[in-house]
């Protein structure tokens, strides 16, 4: 199984996800998620494998999802405009963000990743 986690390095949830990763022995792909922000296409195709709401896919506690006011666009906004905003900053997407064939889980949440990477 192939793991990719994006990740932004001065995040400290993210460095978390990586050292327990590390601790666990498990292999990942570190992709960064500002240089290497994810595709429109990807962010469709993550959400819909993941089954979970498409809110959950945004750094709802960011800077910039507060001086963009999406508390309150987003409810308005269509899942295409969503994703399509998604896809313009690595910063609007909630990280650590685990991708592998099967799974796919925004934000680090240690029992969801042990019980989906089977620690």
């Amino acid at each position: 199984m192939k793991l990719t986690i994006l990740c932004y390095d001065k995040c400290s949830t993210c460095k978390k996800a990586l050292d327990w990763l590390d601790k666990k022995g498990i292999a990942y792909e570190k992709r960064p998620i500002r240089e290497q922000n994810p595709t429109k296409e990807e962010l469709a195709d993550w959400h819909k494998r993941s089954g979970l709401p498409l809110k959950r896919f945004f750094n709802t506690s960011g800077n910039l999802y507060k001086e963009l006011g999406l508390k309150d666009r987003l409810p308005q906004m269509t899942e295409e405009e969503q994703l399509a905003l998604l896809a313009t900053d690595g910063m609007l997407v909630k990280r650590p963000l685990a991708v592998t064939d099967q799974w796919v889980f925004p934000g680090f949440r240690e029992k969801e990743w042990e019980d989906q990477l089977e620690v």
